[in-house]
């Protein structure tokens, strides 16, 4: 395998008397596409959530590039400064399955406003910026918008080009189309579809759209109980899965 740019290494992660995440090992290559699936409750989402720095672990190492968010081994871990955390931050960019837009800003406003705070990008920069994210999300229509007058699936492509306002080199997108009505979600996905395409991120897409996961993602992980129990190509693990838990997991979900 290429040099891990993610590295997950014997992470732990307990939320009180129960273990969410069981020195899990994961490594991935700079701009693979990542589809991360499982049953409810079983740490996909507080991989990712870990990722973004909401989440501490108890034991094990988390890596981007040359720099750690936590250090540490089986047994125990340190986190990195303050400062060492922030710059690893601003190179990743979540969105999540509640859109958490800022109701009293349009939909332009929400995506110039971090480049704004964050990135000290000056007002009418950020704001032509915004424009072509928008543009290319399918929304240049909307731009003075406010979140209560767009559809979820509207709401949620404003989220997804408010994350990539801040130039990130990996995408995090955890559940991101299960708030959204049926018939909403194609939209969403379409959106992901032209980002995946351009080839430069790295992306994590933890989803229960086996359909999508399967056409999207190069590599599938399949997560249960906090383990990695199936780590494969899309082709490999839809059609001949070596684990018997993610066999069980595939007749569930693909039956429904």
């Amino acid at each position: 395998m290429t040099h891990a740019f993610v590295c997950f290494q014997d992470v732990s992660k307990w939320f009180g008397q129960r273990q969410v995440l069981k020195t899990l090992s994961l490594e991935i290559p700079r701009g693979q596409k990542l589809a991360i699936v499982g049953p409810s409750g079983s740490g996909k989402s507080t991989l990712l959530r870990i990722l973004m720095t909401l989440e501490g672990i108890e034991a094990g190492s988390v890596r981007v590039d040359q720099h750690y968010l936590w250090r540490g081994n089986k047994e125990s871990t340190e986190k990195a400064s303050e400062p060492e955390t922030i710059a690893v931050r601003q190179r990743i960019g979540m969105v999540f399955q509640q859109f958490n837009l800022f109701p009293h800003m349009t939909a332009l406003e929400n995506v110039a406003a971090a480049p704004i705070k964050v990135l000290r990008k000056p007002r009418d920069a950020a704001h032509d910026q915004a424009r072509d994210l928008l543009a290319k999300v399918g929304l240049s229509d909307k731009l003075d918008s406010y979140p209560a007058f767009l559809s979820g699936g509207q709401q949620q492509r404003v989220a997804i080009a408010r994350a990539l306002a801040m130039n990130p080199e990996i995408l995090l997108l955890d559940e991101i189309t299960s708030a959204l009505d049926p018939e909403l979600v194609g939209e969403v996905l379409n959106v992901i579809r032209v980002i995946a395409q351009e080839g430069t991120l790295t992306i994590l897409m933890v989803t229960h759209q086996m359909g999508f996961a399967r056409e999207f993602a190069e590599r599938v992980c399949f997560i249960n109980a906090g383990e990695l129990l199936e780590d494969a190509p899309p082709a490999q693990f839809f059609d001949a899965p070596f684990n018997s838990r993610t066999q069980e997991f595939l007749r569930a979900v693909l039956s429904a």
